[in-house]
């Protein structure tokens, strides 16, 4: 296994040096991949390191201004019943999330809705959205979600809206030679849980902790090959979204996220009423 380099692990070049770049222009000349199936692993830094020697023969990393690690902050939304959390706490075929997402260093941002297909496909459609609305969403952005619920599923989505967590993270992407595949690894997470009574509990994953992404047309990928081959396996139930909404106290019921909660470190730091109240939201 590759030694880490003697660099602090909020310094991304350990990382990113190994790989060729590849400019934003290049890569959306790529497939879009707006439909994947996804893995997710979650990764100690030395495993990574280790990894990284091999995927930078296959894939490049994206680079803007010289920058290969960019800072995304994300608001997520659900309605009072937190049906969008719960449909994934029950595992339902049919699910959602709806986001607004801001691309700190690009000083871009779009509102995202991500839903599940009957084949078990991740669908995401986006809109271009004002930077200055983060946090909010007004009539187009609502538009925006009903429509792409709609689309896919058929009916009106119908359920009001208001945000429940922020999050704030480096990401780092990399893109494969050949084809669209993509890989996306997150680290430095920080997570703020908006309460109902205006309280606002923040939480944080380890800076040697990561979440990697693979995103591919089957889901067995270039980058999924290498992983297996570096003893790693997808770890289930790892939205970003879940393990914040469990970890920051704001929904009861997490048993789904435990195993992703405990391979991540935090396990020990859900609040105490959640762990109470774990039988009922």
């Amino acid at each position: 296994m590759d030694p880490l380099p003697h660099l602090p692990l909020q310094d991304d070049r350990w990382l990113t040096d190994r790989f060729a770049p590849v400019s934003l222009q290049a890569l959306n000349a790529k497939a879009a991949m707006l439909e994947r199936l996804d893995n997710k692993y979650v990764l100690q830094a030395p495993v990574l390191a280790a990894a990284a020697a091999e995927l930078a023969g296959l894939f490049d990393v994206l680079e803007i201004d010289g920058r290969r690690s960019f800072t995304y902050e994300t608001c997520y939304f659900d309605d009072p019943e937190r049906r969008s959390y719960l449909d994934h706490h029950q595992g339902r075929r049919q699910r959602m999330k709806v986001r607004v997402r801001r691309y700190v260093d690009a000083a871009l941002c779009f509102v995202e809705v991500k839903l599940k297909d009957k084949r078990g496909i991740t669908v995401k459609k986006r809109m271009p959205y004002d930077p200055a609305l983060y946090g909010t969403l007004n009539d187009d952005a609502l538009h925006h979600i009903e429509q792409a619920h709609q689309t896919l599923y058929g009916r009106p989505f119908e359920r009001p809206l208001e945000p429940v967590l922020t999050m704030q993270y480096r990401r780092i992407t990399l893109v494969a030679r050949d084809g669209g595949e993509r890989m996306t690894i997150d680290s430095g997470i920080r997570f703020s849980g908006l309460q109902r009574d205006g309280g606002d509990h923040q939480r944080s994953t380890d800076d040697g902790v990561f979440i990697v992404e693979t995103k591919s047309a089957f889901g067995r990928g270039l980058a999924d090959a290498v992983l297996r081959r570096h003893g790693q396996h997808p770890t289930n139930a790892c939205s970003k979204y879940c393990v914040g909404m469990s970890l920051t106290g704001t929904v009861p019921r997490f048993n789904r996220f435990r195993p992703a909660l405990r391979k991540l470190g935090v396990l020990s730091a859900v609040p105490q009423p959640t762990l109470e109240t774990v039988h009922g939201l």
